[in-house]
């Protein structure tokens, strides 16, 4: 307790910071991820010539902002726009979508389904068994994620005027692998495996298109001891990440692989809000390179 009561003291901005987090000032953007960058990167961060993939981050969270983004990161419009581009076929199905939780009418949805809100990362309940389903705890967990807007964690843009709703998919299959397709103006260059999600360190591994095991990670993530399996749908994924990220200087595109089928996740635009490293260090820098910003042509707001 005493060396953050210090840390704080010698970085008076640290406690601007927590103001924010607790909604009781708002820095502006600019201000705001320079401070949480430093505090988190433990440096600087150069906005007027970034180079590493989170700088990169950085800037594209400022000064690429596309109305288009908003429609991408929202989990209920986002169907359709990526129905539009890679067909419905890769849609999980919808059971239903709702402005409150009272809305829900339990008794006409199956057995097992998953409860999301549209516009954040935390509001998730997962449904195995209805007749199991803790109401209340589910009504607290998601009306505490209606109120919340994701933007402000880590000023995603994107994220700031998506609606809050809340919305039901059918049940797929737990303990799903994540397959992310890192992309580069509609270029994949690495795929991020991931498995065990629920745990602190989870269990990652990046692999390059021809499914070699990439020499780095991200930084707190754990290297899975036992590889994950080249998939037999590779090069369908590939070519779905390409038609979702043509022309976006970087977004992941997320998949699952479900009873051989290939099913889209969600886009993410800042994988962990550009607040996390690599290991080896250097490997932040090599990924930036292949960020390239679309100076001159961007606004900010």
């Amino acid at each position: 307790m005493m060396n953050k009561i210090i840390k704080y003291i010698k970085h008076p901005k640290y406690i601007l910071l927590k103001l924010d987090a607790l909604n009781i000032i708002r820095l502006n953007d600019k201000v705001f991820v320079s401070w949480f960058y430093e505090r988190a990167m433990n440096k600087k961060l150069n906005l007027d010539n970034p180079t590493t993939f989170n700088e990169k981050l950085q800037w594209l969270k400022l000064y690429d902002r596309k109305d288009i983004y908003t429609k991408m990161v929202d989990k209920y419009e986002a169907k359709d726009y990526v129905a539009s581009i890679i067909g419905k076929e890769y849609i999980i199905p919808t059971l239903g979508v709702y402005n409150s939780f009272d809305e829900i009418e339990f008794d006409k949805l199956p057995n097992q389904f998953v409860i999301k809100c549209t516009h954040d990362s935390g509001g998730l309940v997962i449904v195995k068994d209805k007749n199991k389903l803790d109401i209340n705890k589910a009504r607290n967990k998601i009306n505490e994620s209606l109120k919340n807007n994701y933007y402000y964690a880590g000023r995603e843009w994107p994220y700031k005027n998506v609606k809050p709703r809340i919305i039901i998919e059918k049940y797929m299959q737990d303990n799903l692998v994540d397959y992310k397709l890192f992309c580069f103006n509609g270029i994949c260059k690495y795929i991020l495996v991931c498995s065990n999600r629920k745990a602190h360190n989870k269990n990652t591994d990046f692999y390059d298109t021809n499914w070699n095991l990439a020499p780095f990670n991200r930084e707190f993530s754990t290297h899975n001891v036992n590889g994950f399996v080249r998939p037999l749908e590779l090069e369908e994924m590939i070519s779905i990440a390409k038609k979702l990220s043509n022309n976006i200087p970087f977004v992941r595109v997320d998949l699952y692989i479900i009873e051989g089928k290939v099913y889209f996740g969600e886009l993410t635009f800042y994988p962990s809000s550009g607040f996390e490293g690599f290991k080896p260090p250097e490997w932040d820098e090599k990924l930036g390179d292949l960020i390239h910003l679309p100076i001159g042509d961007s606004n900010e707001k």
